[in-house]
């Protein structure tokens, strides 16, 4: 039998960790809150139980492309890479080329695309990369605490680059990320998990089908 893309990108990520070039990941991460905190955040990564339920309603098996925003040291990429098809990209985002050249270092795996830059290109970001539109963005990046401008922009930036029927998954420590999404998904269902510090709301953004439909009549 052949590997499943799991086995695949778990194997990838043992060969590059034998290497011994990637620094901690908790160390790097707590490095670069003191010095970004308004761009990071939170003091330590998402939990598991964040991490599990906050992907719960990915359909897999037909992700071409999933992108995450401020990866940081890489805690959700390891579980997408697990769960996704051989066949598809995980492509992340992020302005701290610290964290960029750590995740492109730690994970060897084809089907992974580190890239330096702002959420609010990732229309040109993905179409430079030979992508049309993407399944699923995920984010984490505090939008409270964006310059100003910043996270409308993204938030317009990623329903544009959603394909019909997508989403945009995000995770936050403040509900002010409602008023963002609102102008832009019809339909956006939440969360609050318990079993993170600090306790953080999850939201799931769809861009309806049948309304780009109408729309676009």
């Amino acid at each position: 039998m052949g590997n499943l893309p799991g086995e695949i990108a778990l194997k990838s990520r043992t060969r590059l960790s034998r290497r011994g070039s990637a620094p901690n990941p908790f160390a790097l991460f707590f490095t670069q809150f003191l010095r970004h905190p308004v761009m990071i955040g939170s003091i330590i990564p998402s939990s598991r139980r964040t991490i599990e339920h906050m992907l719960s309603r990915v359909d897999w098996a037909n992700t071409k492309l999933f992108v995450e925003y401020g990866p940081g040291v890489g805690t959700f990429c390891g579980a997408i890479l697990d769960r996704l098809p051989a066949d598809g990209t995980l492509l992340v985002i992020d302005t701290n080329p610290v964290f960029i050249d750590y995740l492109r270092r730690r994970f060897a795996d084809p089907r992974f695309i580190a890239v330096s830059g702002s959420a609010a290109d990732v229309n040109e970001i993905i179409a430079t990369h030979g992508f049309a539109a993407a399944d699923y963005v995920l984010s984490g990046l505090p939008f409270s605490t964006l310059p100003p401008g910043v996270a409308p922009a993204i938030a317009e930036a990623t329903h544009r680059v959603l394909a019909p029927g997508g989403q945009f998954l995000v995770y936050q420590y403040a509900a002010k990320i409602v008023k963002l999404l609102r102008p832009h998904f019809d339909r956006i269902d939440e969360a609050l998990e318990w079993i993170n510090i600090p306790p953080c709301h999850l939201y799931w953004a769809h861009k309806d089908e049948a309304a780009q439909a109408a729309k676009a009549a």
